[in-house]
């Protein structure tokens, strides 16, 4: 899986006019299951990104989690992070997951990090979104579970 990890001040997702999820402080998560993810994927990205530590605690260091911090999370699916660009100037996707387990992981990542304590909003799974946020620091993390 991939994912970028964006802490945020606020985030909302919209389809066709309507607010499908909306989150005050907490991190926006755009999510891609790539070939070869299966349930385990899912569960260690909802594990690691439910434990990362980019709040920042008293002392203004980041020490927290976004539970430890009260926030919550927006998860969207984003396929084109599985972008291949090796190959002219036309993104190829051909590295994303099948669209029903794509779906299937995306809901399970979702159901994990519940599990975790952490309230969750969503886009909506292969749907046009239109997603606005507000970066908070910046801080935006790229996260693969191919490079652990």
């Amino acid at each position: 899986m991939k994912a970028v990890i964006q802490r945020v001040a606020r985030a909302s997702v919209t389809v066709d006019d309507q607010v499908t999820g909306q989150i005050g402080p907490g991190l926006l998560i755009l999510l891609c299951a790539v070939q070869g993810d299966g349930p385990e994927q899912a569960d260690l990205a909802a594990r690691k990104i439910a434990n990362l530590r980019i709040f920042e605690d008293d002392a203004g260091k980041m020490n927290l989690s976004v539970l430890q911090s009260g926030g919550v999370a927006l998860v969207v699916s984003q396929f084109t992070l599985a972008t291949d660009l090796r190959r002219g100037n036309r993104p190829g996707f051909s590295g994303a997951a099948d669209p029903d387990l794509a779906r299937e992981l995306y809901e399970r990542f979702c159901d994990q990090l519940r599990g975790h304590g952490i309230p969750v909003e969503t886009g909506t799974f292969a749907a046009h979104m239109a997603v606005e946020l507000v970066n908070d620091g910046p801080v935006t993390i790229i996260w693969d579970s191919a490079d652990l």
